[in-house]
């Protein structure tokens, strides 16, 4: 999934905010596009809404795993089957799985690999991930194509942000102390890859959910 000889050693901007530039070589992130690819027909992507207004995300989304996020009406939650096909989502591609555990250091499993396609003009607004039960369980995301205004937060929404790139093949953890600080994406920057034939970005997040019976 990686560069064997990549160093992995991680820029940390905050305690518990740890990016790893580039450690996805063009050739991993192909292969990883080419899974997804594969996977999209019978798991397409779609489009969220918002539980109180019902008003659309600008992201698409779908999932990998036992368990996927979803958002609609009823609110935002993990699921076992795809809101619109009703079928289950299709199992984390072993790659990711295994860049969890080189990465994270914890001891179990990931359950969902939630992916979003950004457009030219999406985005998402400064949220927590607090969903899962094990918050100690840490939130590891890659990203594939044109380049994002990552912007990052602390314990409270209104408290003051940092903004730093994302581009191709990076790959970010949130955890301990930052794996409840609020966190976004500005816009993506067009033109900045040729990952994907249309541009845009997508974004994988990996994440543990439920505690795990160690």
């Amino acid at each position: 999934m990686f560069e064997k000889t990549a160093p992995l050693k991680a820029l940390e901007p905050v305690p518990g905010t740890r990016i790893w530039p580039g450690l996805l070589s063009r050739q991993s992130q192909e292969a990883l596009l080419a899974t997804l690819r594969g996977q999209i027909v019978e798991n397409p992507l779609y489009q969220p809404t918002m539980p109180k207004t019902g008003k659309p995300f600008s992201v698409s989304m779908t999932n990998f795993g036992d368990l996927g996020w979803v958002s609609d009406r009823t609110g935002y939650r993990y699921e076992e089957l795809h809101p619109t096909t009703g079928r289950p989502w299709p199992p984390i591609p072993g790659g990711l799985q295994a860049l969890w555990g080189t990465l994270t250091g914890y001891a179990a499993p990931p359950e969902a690999c939630l992916v979003n396609y950004y457009g030219r003009h999406a985005k998402m607004g400064l949220h927590q991930d607090r969903d899962e039960k094990p918050l100690n369980a840490p939130v590891l995301s890659v990203s594939l194509g044109a380049t994002a205004i990552f912007r990052l937060g602390g314990l409270e929404r209104k408290g003051p942000t940092q903004s730093f790139k994302l581009a191709s093949g990076d790959v970010m953890m949130l955890s301990g102390p930052s794996r409840l600080r609020f966190h976004g994406i500005d816009r993506v920057l067009p033109g900045t890859s040729t990952l994907l034939e249309k541009g845009g970005r997508i974004n994988l997040t990996l994440r543990r959910v439920t505690d795990p019976d160690l």
